[in-house]
């Protein structure tokens, strides 16, 4: 085996610039320029072109709640030169919540790679005045209702979040939700909401200026960003991991020479000596997980978040 991945390793950048060379390049991305679906996309699409690709270009298609993107790459051709770069919640939440997209990804997409992960932290405001989860559990059994928590919409990954957070604490809390993580951060420092999910590069600036208190961590270790906050699981629920990640896929006839070629060349650029400061500087893990373990991870996330949707009733806006 370890063999066998030295040799893939050595063969990867040859194999990476074989394919890549053959047409034009579009990474499309769900959200607007800046943030890390953005930054990600366009290390990419200029690592690519210095790996061998002819032109590779990154395109924003908003709206839909990443929809638009997803339908256009899944009805793209099979052939590598467009790719989706998309957040984990897109690929695993929308099947479940949007029933009408009639979307299979594992039928519509060969996963190529999650590129980075990062972190989600649970947020307080001043409005409360817990300083754990243990104090916020607490604070919520004795005001059934009272405390309010903000999410950047109905559905979201951050909103499922809490939700589950809410079922295995046995606790009743409002959700209120936004268009977007800024106005819901603006209510929270503004104390107008108590609590607020967001990804480790939106807390910490305000974690760091003390306008808001990191409760806990999502993930199963603590991040070396903020050492002292405990994880969910340190918490006292056992099996908490959820986690922001950022994954490339292809439409799924896509050759799988050419998703090897693909995954090879992601991993090479990420991990290049002038991009790794910059992801790690905005909270992003590389992670460069392969399409087999991707795969897995879509199966396992894509049932937890169903469970979530059906069992606490959370229905599409």
């Amino acid at each position: 085996m370890k063999r066998r991945a030295l040799l893939a390793a050595c063969a990867a950048p040859a194999l990476a610039r074989a394919e890549l060379t053959r047409r034009p390049i579009t990474i499309i991305v769900p959200s607007a320029a800046g943030g890390p679906v953005d930054l990600l996309a366009r290390m990419l699409a200029q690592g690519f072109q210095g790996l061998g690709a002819g032109s590779a270009v990154v395109e924003n298609r908003t709206g839909g709640a990443g929809n638009i993107a997803i339908d256009l790459v899944r009805r793209a051709p099979a052939d590598g030169a467009t790719m989706l770069l998309i957040p984990a919640g897109n690929l695993t939440i929308n099947p479940t919540l949007l029933r009408n997209l009639n979307l299979d990804i594992e039928r519509d997409f060969a996963p190529v790679s999650v590129l980075a992960t990062t972190p989600n932290v649970v947020l307080a405001g001043p409005a409360l005045a817990a300083r754990d989860i243990a104090g916020l559990v607490a604070a919520a059994r004795a005001a059934p209702g009272r405390i309010s928590y903000g999410s950047s919409g109905v559905g979201g990954q951050l909103h499922l979040l809490m939700e589950l957070f809410r079922a295995q604490a046995g606790i009743d809390i409002q959700h209120v939700p936004y268009r977007g993580t800024t106005p819901a951060l603006s209510d929270l420092l503004a104390g107008r909401i108590e609590l607020l999910s967001s990804n480790l590069p939106v807390a910490l600036p305000v974690v760091r200026d003390g306008r808001a208190r990191a409760l806990a961590i999502t993930t199963p270790a603590r991040s070396p960003f903020l050492p002292d906050v405990p994880t969910m699981q340190e918490a006292g629920f056992a099996g908490f991991d959820v986690t922001s990640w950022y994954g490339l896929v292809v439409p799924r006839a896509t050759p799988a020479p050419v998703v090897e070629a693909i995954t090879a060349a992601s991993e090479r650029v990420l991990r290049a000596s002038e991009n790794a400061p910059a992801l790690a500087a905005q909270g992003l893990d590389i992670l460069c997980e392969p399409p087999a373990v991707f795969t897995a991870r879509l199966r396992r996330e894509t049932t937890l978040w169903a469970q979530v949707i059906r069992e606490r009733g959370i229905t599409a806006e």
